[in-house]
């Protein structure tokens, strides 16, 4: 369960520093707002705020999201989304249940692309 919060929470700093350092990604986040979750089926999890050009989170839930993503605990949370293969994990975690995305598949489409300037860094080493 740490591990899992620790990879929310991380997740939330590496896409910080990706918007400040990345004129490509700053420009895909400028005029966005958006409310996403990721959480176990246990309820435990943290919630995202892209407002303004930037991105905040906070442990716990909110109220109403745009989209959660839903994990069948938080073990499985953590290996899918530490994959190396991120997109094979995710598409094989649906299928098999181990994700349950619900809310506003367009928001969902667009966090993808957002996730695409971290996968970006990670190709060239960074």
């Amino acid at each position: 369960m740490l591990k899992f919060k620790l990879l929310l929470w991380a997740l939330t700093k590496l896409l910080q520093r990706t918007i400040k350092n990345n004129p490509g990604c700053a420009n895909y986040v400028k005029g966005k707002e958006l409310t996403f979750q990721m959480q176990t089926l246990a309820g435990v999890g943290r919630h995202f705020t892209i407002k303004n050009g930037a991105i905040k989170s906070a442990s716990g839930l909110t109220k109403s999201p745009q989209f959660t993503m839903t994990f069948r605990d938080a073990a499985k949370g953590f290996a899918i989304l530490s994959a190396k293969d991120g997109k094979e994990a995710f598409l094989g975690a649906l299928r098999d249940e181990d994700l349950v995305i619900k809310g506003d598949f367009v928001e969902v489409m667009w966090f993808q692309g957002l996730t695409e300037y971290l996968q970006h860094k990670k190709q060239q080493g960074i």
